[in-house]
This record gives C-alpha cells, sequence and structure tokens, in this order.
C-alpha cells in the first residue's frame, strides 16, 4: 500500500472514531479516498493546544504527552499502549540508521539530575539515554563541564564508536568550545542534536559551520541534526551525513505549502512545513500543518533516498518551542 493510501485509510479511521474531527473535515467539505498525499486535509498542530482530539475511549488512555512551549496551553497528545509501542519501535528503528543495532557508550550533554525534572528537557534526555550505554553526564550538577568524567569516558570508549546526545546550543558550548580549549579527540563519535538555532545564528554559526568547527577541531564527522514535535511523537526527520539537509522514513513525508494559496510548493520555494506520518492511530495527528518555514531541496539526490528540506525558521509571532518534544516521550 503507498503511503498517499495508508494515510488515506487513516483519514476514514480518525473520522470514525474522532467526533470532532470529523466535525472539522465535515465542515470542510472533505472527503476521501486522496490519490495524493499533498491532498490530504491537514489540521494547524496548534489544535492540540485548544482542543481534546483523540480516537480512543478515555479507558484506553496510556498515556498524555505534553508539549515544551514556553508560553500558552502545551499540546496534549492522547496515546494507547499500541500506539506507545509503535512510536517506541519506529523511533528506534529510525536511529538504527545512524547508530547501527547495537546500544553505543554514550556521552549525554547535559548534567544527571536533568532526567528528574518534568521539563521536556529532562525526559528527552531521559528518553535518548534508552539507545546508550555506559552514561556519561557532560556538566556536573551546577551545569558547568565535568572535564575529568569526560576525559575518563574518552579514555575508556574514546577508541571505538561511541554516541553524543545533546540539544544543538548545549553542544556547542559545552562539547565542543570544551573540546577545543583541551584537544579532545571525538573522531570516533556519533553526534545527534536536536534544538533551535538562535543562540548560535547570533554569533554566526550556521549548521555549516558547526559542522565544519567540530571536523576541524575535534575530529567529529558523524554529526546528525533530528527535526520532530510531540503531536507526531516518534517520527523524526534526521539529517544526512553530509549534512545536506532533513530526509523522511519510509512511513512519513513532508509537503511544503505556499502560505498565500495552501498549494504544495515546488523544490526550491519556501513555505509552511507540513508533516505526515502514519503512527497516530490514537489521535487525528496524521497530517498536521506546522509553525516551521522550510524548503524541500530535491527528491532521491542527495545523501539517502527520499525527499530532502530544509527547516528555514519559525512562522512570524509562532510560539518558541522546545527542542526535545519527540525524544522526550520515547
Amino acid at each position: 500500500m503507498s503511503l498517499a493510501a495508508e494515510l488515506s485509510a487513516l483519514t476514514e479511521h480518525h473520522r470514525a472514531h474522532c467526533p470532532p474531527y470529523d466535525r472539522i473535515l465535515t465542515a470542510l467539505g472533505v472527503s476521501g479516498p486522496f490519490a495524493e498525499v499533498a491532498d490530504l486535509p491537514w489540521l494547524p498542530v496548534g489544535l492540540f493546544k485548544t482542543h481534546e482530539l483523540k480516537s480512543i475511549p478515555d479507558d484506553e488512555v496510556f498515556r498524555v504527552l505534553t508539549s515544551s512551549g514556553t508560553t500558552g496551553a502545551p499540546s496534549r497528545i492522547h496515546l494507547d499502549k499500541a500506539a506507545a509501542a509503535a512510536q517506541t519501535r519506529h523511533l528506534a528503528a529510525t536511529l538504527q540508521t545512524v547508530l547501527g543495532p547495537a546500544r553505543l557508550p554514550m556521552l549525554l550533554v547535559d548534567r544527571k539530575s536533568i532526567v528528574r525534572s518534568p521539563s521536556a528537557r529532562g525526559a528527552g534526555v531521559l528518553g535518548m539515554a534508552n539507545f546508550g550505554r555506559k552514561h556519561t553526564y557532560v556538566l556536573d550538577d551546577s551545569e558547568k563541564p565535568d572535564l575529568d568524567a569526560v576525559k575518563r569516558f574518552l579514555g575508556t570508549f574514546g577508541g571505538e564508536p561511541f554516541l553524543i546526545f545533546g540539544f544543538t546550543f548545549l553542544v556547542w558550548q559545552y562539547l565542543y568550545e570544551v573540546a577545543r580549549e583541551h584537544r579532545l579527540d571525538l573522531s570516533n563519535g556519533i553526534l545527534v542534536h536536536s534544538g533551535g538555532w538562535k543562540k548560535l545564528t547570533d554569533i554566526a554559526v550556521d549548521n555549516a559551520e558547526f559542522r565544519r568547527r567540530f571536523r576541524e577541531d575535534t575530529g567529529l564527522r558523524r554529526i546528525h541534526n533530528y527535526y520532530g514535535m510531540v503531536e507526531q511523537i516518534g517520527t523524526v526527520f534526521l539529517e544526512g551525513p553530509s549534512g545536506d539537509g532533513l530526509y523522511c522514513p519510509d512511513f512519513a513525508d513532508v509537503v511544503i505549502r505556499d502560505p498565500r494559496t495552501w498549494r504544495e510548493q515546488p523544490v526550491g520555494e519556501p513555505g509552511v512545513i507540513e508533516v505526515l506520518s502514519t503512527l497516530p492511530r490514537s489521535y487525528p495527528g496524521h497530517v498536521l500543518l506546522t509553525e516551521d518555514l522550510g524548503v524541500c531541496h530535491g527528491i532521491d539526490d542527495g545523501d539517502w533516498p527520499g525527499k530532502r528540506f530544509s527547516v528555514l525558521g519559525r512562522l512570524p509571532k509562532a510560539e518558541a518551542r522546545g527542542c526535545s518534544d519527540t525524544l522526550a516521550a520515547a
């Protein structure tokens, strides 16, 4: 079955099991089946902040996830046990693309006590820790670099592949700058990171510069940014090995829409990012219009097969969001 057919069937599933969703589509005069991914009806992601949208009865709700927006009400995402298991399984499969099947020794660019925090940052670190072993935290509890701990980790595990996880600005400030100053060798590391780039762009560090400086000053070459959100938990769009863009897993897609006409933009033309995924079965979050701007660079023309795109930033006046929404609930 094609992705469009799967998503079309999922649309009918949610119409049958989520009355508010059915009312929305009925009011819009929308009906399937839908032949193309771009034809599917979307919901604005902010709707999950103001409405309870779920396709399961109350007694089957296993977990309610909340987003980490810094202002206003958070999104509330309802999962049953099957949905929670599916998102964890698919997230693991996506990350195995770059990590392989084995759990690697792991550096976490944060403090250990953050995992006890109710914040999305804490939940993100805790969730990502599941994909590693022999965990070492780069920061002490006063959020200062623990150089001795990092040196011990590299002395023990630095000669073999190891995993590094952190949020982008923390990785720059507390790993890159420390590694450069103390000439630490990170050449066997695999860095997975995500987060807003505003603090880095303020100091003239974009993605290309981020990668170049790590490569030249620490030897770290295997770097993968990712894009994801709690409203499509378990779906992450990983950056290719060369940094040429983000890629869609085989169960997901993106559509870039013209903000005036809402038609799909051609390759190279920026617009609003719509994210699609077959994972959301317990709530109608399978086709969502985000509050982010992006551009599609091409299809089957980069590091990996599939659609290749970049995130350009937030829409004007869009709420600031945390960087760990998707991994937070893993």
